[in-house]
């Protein structure tokens, strides 16, 4: 069995606030994790804030919120600072970019997205 991957293309405009919808900016938003540690330490950071939610959930503690809102961007801004070199695009398109993240990590998931 084999598994598609999508290789991550650069968009036409480099400005995420040029997008018209989320289907146009998915390929930029790719293109802005084209370093595979980058893409794995998203992919953890994301993991562990569906953790915390579920301790959230669980425990009713509200401190799993911030704990979840810390591992999913701390891991990413390492990603993107330390590894990709760029800055995330979660500062000019803060929607688009936090579903991004999401349908990233089901990509990586499904095997869409190398990991």
């Amino acid at each position: 069995m084999t598994s598609q991957t999508a290789t991550p293309q650069p968009a036409p405009s480099t400005d995420p606030r040029a997008f018209k919808s989320f289907a146009e900016f998915y390929p930029f938003y790719l293109s802005e994790h084209s370093n595979r540690t980058c893409r794995r330490l998203h992919f953890v950071g994301s993991t562990l804030s569906l953790l915390c939610l579920a301790m959230l959930v669980a425990t009713g503690k509200p401190q799993y919120l911030l704990y979840g809102l810390l591992c999913g961007y701390g891991f990413a801004w390492v990603g993107h600072f330390g590894f990709e070199k760029n800055k995330p695009a979660s500062f000019k398109r803060p929607l688009y970019s936090f579903m991004g993240d999401w349908v990233m990590y089901k990509d990586i998931w499904t095997g869409k997205v190398p990991f």
